[in-house]
């Protein structure tokens, strides 16, 4: 053992408290940025995989999962992250992976501009309790 690491013929490294262990950018081939496709992924963008999205065989097994957690349902970067115990960095460049590959889609929040007045907001819900 060195420093609470052990190597074990045949298996990958191991902490011993923590178990395997895949460093992040392993994952992402040494990336820690999406590329252009997946620039500036919002942590509250919604991320939807397309139909037969994962039949491509140039997906890695991590991609693969990233489209599972998010076939049936549409899903935020940051529930990605979190149902997947990735970083958020990690999952940004996978989801950039997959957006380029065009095996997901990706709905944006909506800029802050598009969003209804307060004032109007305000006015509905008084005439919702005059009611």
């Amino acid at each position: 053992m060195n420093g609470g690491y052990s190597r074990r013929p045949g298996d990958h490294w191991y902490d011993d408290e923590a178990g395997p262990m895949v460093r992040p950018y392993a994952l992402t081939g040494g990336r820690t940025r999406p590329g252009t496709a997946g620039a500036g992924l919002d942590l509250i963008a919604q991320v939807i995989a397309e139909p037969g999205a994962a039949d491509d065989p140039s997906l890695t097994p991590e991609h693969t999962a990233m489209l599972a957690l998010c076939r049936r349902t549409a899903q935020s970067v940051a529930e990605l992250a979190a149902e997947s115990d990735l970083p958020v960095g990690v999952v940004r460049v996978l989801l950039g992976d997959l957006l380029a590959l065009g095996c997901v889609r990706i709905r944006g929040p909506v800029p802050p501009a598009q969003l209804p007045d307060v004032s109007i907001l305000r006015e509905v819900i008084n005439g919702l309790r005059a009611l």
